[in-house]
């Protein structure tokens, strides 16, 4: 079939959260004409989106040189912790900070106070609330994630498809999150009429919740036509499920954890939706570095899009090959990387419009 919007991701879940080869230790002089002491904050560093949002980062500082660069984050979702986490990085990252998070509430004033003392701040993946004085966002256009999951499956149901499909979120209240189950529910709501949309549904981004959360989904709604969830753990732990009640439904969710990419080649799931996690953190940490250096300390302001696609069956080993480590991704990435970083201005859009 053909996917216009089809790109991969190389996804790097099995490697562990530490500063790559670009981190050096001590704090740097700072300044655009010196060492940089930089960082990343991320959400959880268990699961794999993470993983990749920081091995794209830390590629970006290690390609710049001279970039000190730290990374930090909780071992589950926890946002207080991180917001803990991210308060310590401002005294050590002194001349730049990426910020990911799934509580963009409470981050509203630690990032303002770093902003305040001059640190230049990043919002990756989730948008940044209007009170935190960050005004440079680089993201998916999630809910375009989310029709693009609703139209494969659409694929694979058939004409006039009648039935129920379940809807799950790991963390409700996550516009990134929220954003891409809006997008499979409208989807179902205007192509398929005869489907009646249940949820989305609480999953939890911890995968023993989130498998029991499942578990529970499944008994509840034995003939539904597909469950659909659009986080991490939602990706593996359908398949898991699907394959132990010996399913006949579709399951499908979000990123490329190793779990997930396995349930893809096998069959499991008809896809997973990836959203290019290494490339985000490297974009955002690449103009972030650029920033500093070249326009003092001044970030553009919007939303940069970042692009996201699907993983199925006709791409599924090229994308677990360019899954083995940081390199790999980067060698794949780098035509797209050069591309966006090449005409920066053509991704850019008014912040208010991010979803």
């Amino acid at each position: 079939m053909h996917h216009p919007f089809r790109t991969t991701s190389a996804a790097l879940g099995a490697l562990v959260l530490l500063c790559s080869t670009g981190c050096g230790s001590g704090g740097g002089s700072g300044g655009k004409d010196g060492e940089l002491d930089m960082g990343i904050a991320v959400a959880n560093i268990s699961l794999n989106f993470a993983h990749e949002m920081v091995l794209g980062a830390e590629s970006a500082a290690d390609h710049a040189g001279d970039v000190n660069f730290k990374a930090v984050g909780p071992p589950n979702t926890d946002g207080p912790a991180e917001v803990q986490l991210f308060q310590n990085l401002t005294a050590r990252a002194k001349d730049g900070i990426v910020l990911e998070n799934l509580d963009p509430p409470i981050f509203t004033r630690p990032a303002a106070r770093a902003v305040d003392r001059g640190i230049p701040v990043v919002a990756l993946d989730t948008a940044p609330t209007d009170g935190s004085k960050v005004t440079f966002y680089v993201g998916n256009d999630n809910y375009a994630l989310g029709r693009l999951m609703a139209e494969e499956a659409l694929e694979r149901l058939g004409d006039d498809p009648k039935g129920e499909i379940v809807i799950g979120v790991p963390n409700p209240g996550t516009p990134v999150l929220d954003n891409r189950a809006e997008g499979i529910a409208d989807t179902f709501a205007e192509k398929a009429p005869g489907v009646k949309v249940l949820g989305p549904f609480q999953t939890y981004s911890d995968p023993g919740q989130n498998h029991s959360s499942w578990s529970s989904q499944v008994g509840a709604h034995p003939g539904a036509l597909a469950f659909l969830g659009v986080g991490d753990a939602d990706s593996y732990n359908l398949a898991k499920i699907k394959k132990e009640k010996g399913g006949k439904y579709l399951t499908a969710g979000f990123d490329v954890d190793p779990k997930t990419l396995e349930a893809v080649k096998d069959g499991s799931n008809f896809v997973t939706i990836d959203p290019q996690h290494f490339l985000k953190g490297y974009l955002s940490t690449a103009m972030l570095i650029e920033s500093v250096r070249d326009n003092d300390g001044k970030l553009p302001d919007g939303w940069f899009l970042a692009p996201g696609g699907v993983v199925d069956s006709s791409n599924i080993d090229e994308v677990i090959t360019r899954q083995k480590s940081a390199k790999a991704a980067y060698d794949w990435y780098r035509p797209v990387i050069d591309r966006l970083l090449g005409d920066q201005d053509a991704q850019l859009k008014p912040l208010k419009d991010a979803r």
